[in-house]
């Protein structure tokens, strides 16, 4: 008897496990596997579902008693940068991303353990291999990009490419819509240059570069102040049980 594999995916529900966010609550996760041909066209529909990419796993919370967990888009296009984030572009004028296919390197996996072991020592991450590092990276079956930041070189103007040591690194997905930040990290020593806010607004000129609608962000929690400085790049978008909203911050916090 001849099988044919499903067209639709399965979806599977993880068991309750403490929220790395909120104290004295629990998480739980729906998730689905990415893979095959229709990958690209499934991380595009559930991305703008709220789902986030982790290797060719998409998931999101699905939490019994709490709703914390939010999905946010910029609205790329019509962002302008304030004073403060004018500032993070200058003082890191000096660098220059360049974007690759996903592939690993020893060099950013020195960069990344370098980044863990100062900012997420107890993180669950803390004890990746370089070979968990590299499936982090190669294990996708969607279009995936590695942007790598170097300082800029006397040849760059020729070249398009930084010199010298690695500075930060991005792991992005291009979608139809848009930009989806997957995971970054940095040089954990160069704090005064306010990195993680240079790679978004890196991500934000991409995509009005390249025409898309949105930078992806992944998730805004309430009330976690790891989260919080998602909510300086506006204007955005929420998901919410009516689909995406523009998000007046001003009219909450009144």
């Amino acid at each position: 008897m001849t099988q044919h594999p499903t067209q639709s995916p399965q979806f599977f529900l993880t068991a309750p496990s403490p929220c790395p966010y909120l104290e004295g609550q629990f998480e739980r996760k729906v998730f689905t596997h990415l893979v095959g041909d229709k990958a690209p066209e499934m991380n595009d529909l559930l991305t703008q579902g709220g789902f986030r990419r982790s290797q060719n796993i998409a998931y999101r919370p699905a939490c019994e008693s709490c709703r914390a967990c939010v999905s946010v888009r910029i609205l790329a296009q019509e962002f302008t940068a304030s004073r403060n984030m004018r500032r993070v572009i200058q003082r890191n004028s000096d660098l220059i991303g360049v974007m690759h296919d996903a592939q690993p390197s020893t060099e950013q996996y020195s960069l990344f353990r370098a980044y863990l072991d100062a900012r997420h020592r107890r993180g669950g991450m803390s004890d990746m291999t370089v070979l968990d590092y590299a499936m982090m990276v190669e294990d996708t079956h969607v279009d995936t990009k590695i942007i790598e930041y170097r300082r800029r070189g006397p040849d760059t103007f020729i070249t398009g490419k930084g010199q010298g040591e690695l500075i930060a690194v991005a792991l992005t997905d291009k979608m139809a819509d848009g930009l989806s930040m997957v995971y970054s990290y940095f040089n954990p020593d160069l704090e005064d240059r306010s990195l993680g806010t240079f790679m978004i607004l890196d991500h934000i000129a991409r995509a009005k570069a390249m025409g898309l609608p949105h930078v992806y962000l992944g998730y805004w929690v309430n009330g976690s102040r790891k989260m919080s400085y998602k909510m300086r790049f506006m204007p955005q978008e929420h998901l919410g049980p009516k689909g995406w909203e523009r998000y007046d911050h001003e009219a909450v916090t009144r």
